[in-house]
């Protein structure tokens, strides 16, 4: 008998078997997928995320040097206006 031969007598235990199999390697397929998606989407979120605690940490530094003049040019003020 030839390999092809031989192949072609399957037990129904093994084709059942077999489809058993291919099935579940559908559900990990889709499984692994849905994982992959998930991490990706999970992944360009955190740059997103880095991107704007960049910014805000940006703004609070120049609100903090701008609350600075602010403070000591208003005081100079108040002082030049009681000079008057």
């Amino acid at each position: 008998m030839g390999k092809k031969d031989a192949s072609a007598t399957n037990l129904p235990v093994d084709q059942y078997r077999k489809q058993i199999g291919k099935q579940d390697y559908k559900k990990t397929k889709s499984a692994l997928k849905a994982t992959r998606l998930k991490a990706e989407a999970k992944k360009s979120s955190t740059g997103f995320r880095d991107a704007f605690l960049v910014v805000a940490a940006i703004l609070f530094f120049v609100l903090c040097v701008y609350a600075f003049f602010y403070l000591n040019l208003s005081t100079e003020i108040n002082m030049d206006v009681d000079v008057d």
